[in-house]
């Protein structure tokens, strides 16, 4: 490599070979970076994104390799065959997940229905940290998930501890948000910028 990789964010790997060619990139480095997986398998609809052999390699090949899991609601629901609907479902989904892979797990629940706040619970197996933002309303908030674990990954490649990485990327992309603006002759198109 012309660089050192300290650290690398995944987020949609539509097959099973694409994922193979990941992880056994990430294998060949001379050091292993921190690997923050982000689960992309399941659309906002409820669709899969997914082939299904995927699905399984992401669970077998990729998970095991992380530093982080970050699914958010359907993605963690998918991964423990449960539906989630509240901040101690994440809770739960974030042992099961740690229980299942032994990695850290950050569960993020941007989607949750009837709470005041966007709430994500992180458990890297000996502490639980909980992080809240308000709702902006009226912003699409696509986007930001694979963003908010992008984030992470870059606050991991400065050096910061995991629960630094995570508490300061969810205070940009909180940012991001509220300072959004609508692009475009119809202001379809939204842009996040950042705090």
């Amino acid at each position: 490599a012309a660089f050192p990789v300290v650290a690398v964010k995944t987020g949609m790997l539509y097959s099973r070979e694409v994922i193979e060619l990941v992880v056994a990139t990430l294998s060949a480095l001379p050091k292993r970076p921190r690997l923050v997986v982000d689960p992309v398998m399941v659309a906002t609809s409820g669709a899969t994104l997914l082939a299904p052999e995927a699905v399984e390699s992401v669970k077998k090949r990729l998970i095991p390799q992380a530093a982080l899991v970050t699914p958010n609601l359907d993605e963690a629901a998918a991964l423990l065959g449960r539906p989630l609907q509240s901040v101690d479902d994440l809770r739960w989904a974030a042992r099961g997940i740690h229980g299942r892979w032994g990695i850290p797990v950050l569960v993020k629940g941007g989607h949750l229905r009837d709470v005041p706040q966007a709430t994500d619970v992180l458990w890297d197996g000996q502490e639980e940290r909980v992080f809240r933002a308000p709702f902006v309303p009226g912003v699409s908030t696509h986007g930001t998930g694979c963003t908010y674990s992008a984030a992470i990954a870059a606050y991991l490649a400065l050096g910061h501890s995991l629960h630094v990485s995570v508490e300061q990327a969810k205070r940009v992309i909180t940012q991001a948000i509220r300072r959004s603006t609508r692009l475009g002759p119809d202001g379809r198109h939204e842009a996040l910028l950042p705090g």
